[in-house]
């Protein structure tokens, strides 16, 4: 059996950056904070003072130990933010996200083998700043997918061997639904991210055609797109279309991202299409708006997949609370409305959510589901 980490959202520039040991330039170009420390400010009204600097883990906080006891052969990650002191502020975005290098032992803290990179904040400081990201984490040892320096570099898979034979593939892609610019897009003369226009039936021809020349006998595909709005449980039709379309060209995991809160997941054709993790990682701890969706409650994804099929064998979500900017475990009343939610909002897609005595979600059924 192989076991793979899926992470949601991982944002730890801005507020974040400024209270591990090497924080950045705070400086901010947003409507009203123009300083990343106020964002560190909301989190200590909501739940109390954040000793700084802390140690790199601290951000994980309760999530290392159940990583280390789940002993996943893969970790991907969706790293949202870019990795650089240099660059300028991308024109026309109302947020931007950077960390410093000398942070990146944070990242590392939580062993990702893949950080996905096709989203709306890698190019925040511009295609300078994208280059000292790749560089960064090519120095650190990381796989990344989704960005690169031309098109060609953008669209090739990470590749993670597994002991004993086989490989896991990630592919790694986004739309301009999540807010991505189109101007982003690498070419074969421009660094960006794979940028994929919209989930159409032309769109998901070309990445099924990518996706069956990369995968070979005995591999595990991971399809991971960062798409659709920050806020709602909602699944458009094309969405689902595209998403089936992954599968049915040989996906075995849609991983899907953007959303700061966890969207329906789906069994297709004994697949699992995770159409929103959430937020993992960030410092979006005290502001307010849109408290009916509760993004303050995260999800650690961890599904054990046959080698031999590719078919999802186990689902375990294992629910954390992000307080003081650490993610520590959720109470059980929150992860009974966390249930309750996902259980909801998952029964459209043939899939229904369960709460374990130990406070783990699961998922079932697998494969009984076929799909349409």
């Amino acid at each position: 059996m192989v076991t793979l980490f899926l992470g949601g959202d991982v944002m730890l520039g801005r507020g974040v950056d400024q209270i591990l040991p090497h924080p950045g330039d705070p400086a901010l170009r947003e409507t009203y904070v123009h300083d990343a420390r106020a964002y560190v400010g909301l989190a200590e009204a909501a739940n109390g003072p954040i000793p700084r600097p802390v140690g790199f883990p601290w951000p994980w906080g309760e999530a290392l130990p159940v990583l280390d006891d789940a002993a996943p052969d893969v970790r991907v990650i969706n790293l949202e933010t870019a990795v650089t002191r240099n660059g300028e502020f991308a024109p026309g975005k109302g947020v931007h996200y950077r960390m410093s290098p000398a942070n990146l032992p944070c990242l590392a803290a939580a062993r990702p083998d893949v950080c996905v990179l096709a989203n709306n904040h890698v190019l925040d400081f511009g295609r300078r700043g994208l280059g000292e990201t790749l560089d960064s984490l090519a120095a650190q040892g990381l796989r990344t997918a989704g960005a690169g320096r031309n098109a060609i570099a953008a669209e090739q898979p990470a590749i993670v061997p597994l002991d004993g034979g086989g490989r896991v593939l990630v592919l790694s892609f986004g739309m301009p639904s999540s807010g991505i610019p189109e101007d982003w897009a690498a070419t074969e003369e421009r660094p960006g991210v794979d940028l994929v226009a919209a989930p159409s039936v032309a769109a998901a021809a070309a990445l099924a055609d990518r996706l069956r020349r990369a995968k070979r006998p005995g591999d595990i595909v991971v399809a991971s797109v960062h798409w659709g709005a920050n806020w709602g449980y909602g699944v458009s039709r094309a969405e689902v279309g595209f998403a089936h379309a992954l599968v049915d060209a040989g996906a075995d995991i849609v991983h899907g991202h953007s959303s700061h809160h966890p969207r329906p997941l789906e069994a297709y054709r004994g697949r699992l299409i995770l159409y929103g993790c959430g937020d993992l990682v960030d410092d979006y701890e005290g502001i307010g708006g849109y408290d009916r969706y509760r993004d303050d409650l995260r999800l650690l994804y961890l599904v054990s997949v046959e080698p031999d099929t590719g078919r999802p064998a186990a689902v375990r979500m294992v629910p954390f609370q992000t307080r003081r900017m650490r993610l520590e475990h959720a109470s059980a009343e929150d992860t009974a409305w966390l249930r309750d939610v996902l259980d909801r909002i998952s029964r459209d897609f043939a899939t229904r959510v369960d709460r374990e005595p130990d406070g783990t979600l699961t998922v079932r059924p697998l494969r009984a589901a076929q799909g349409t």
